[in-house]
């Protein structure tokens, strides 16, 4: 049986998640959050979350979490067949980490924890978001899925990313980071649908409160 450590708020969490429930495959789930514990570095040498726990050891990196997932062979294929497609489907996903995700990231503290960010900070990530959509804009087929007509892993990194992104944007800059890319609002509204992704807001919500008092108690501390 797998075991996914890690908790349900987490946007890297929900993607392994979401894959797992896409696939039908069993797993459990132990509640984690981030952090420098000696016995946590042990599975995660970053203390990072998600930890994917398998027969014969632990996997951390999202991405290589969900390569893993993804060779073992069980239910719907998230990677296309060809090794260009393939490619292209990493490479939409590594443009949605890096070029999206990532800036939105650099004010998560500001936009939903009522910190300050540094003013360098949220204008480097203002422009790279605005560049980020740009590229998402012109490598995206939404027909209707990112890559194409059916649910790859690039999906998973687009579901769990362009939210919170359009939060930052709309929070921080007042911004309607979706503006000009209305086939992501209908994925968005697609996906809203799908019983596997109202099962992991409904687990979501249910996190939000333990969460954010463990935010707090960071803060503190």
């Amino acid at each position: 049986m797998l075991r996914l450590h890690g908790f349900a708020v987490s946007n890297y969490y929900n993607m392994v998640k979401l894959a797992l429930l896409e696939k039908g495959m069993p797993f459990e789930e132990a509640t984690v959050y981030a952090s420098r514990d000696e016995a946590f570095l042990a599975i995660s040498p970053r203390g990072k979350v998600p930890v994917l726990q398998c027969e014969v050891g632990y996997i951390s990196e999202t991405s290589a979490i969900l390569e893993y997932v993804e060779s073992l062979g069980q239910g719907p294929a998230l990677l296309p067949g060809g090794a260009f497609e393939q490619a292209r489907v990493r490479e939409l996903a590594k443009h949605i980490e890096l070029y999206i995700e990532l800036p939105a990231r650099a004010c998560y503290a500001q936009a939903f924890f009522g910190m300050q960010v540094d003013a360098a900070i949220l204008a480097k990530s203002r422009e790279e978001l605005l560049a980020g959509v740009d590229s998402l804009k012109r490598l995206g087929r939404f027909a209707p899925y990112v890559a194409g007509d059916s649910l790859t892993l690039a999906d998973l990194y687009f579901l769990y990313s362009i939210d919170l992104a359009a939060g930052v944007a709309h929070k921080l800059f007042e911004i309607d980071l979706l503006a000009d890319l209305p086939q992501a609002r209908a994925l968005l509204e697609r996906f809203a649908g799908n019983p596997n992704v109202q099962r992991i807001a409904v687990d979501k919500d249910a996190a939000m409160g333990p969460f954010m008092a463990h935010m707090q108690a960071r803060f503190k501390g």
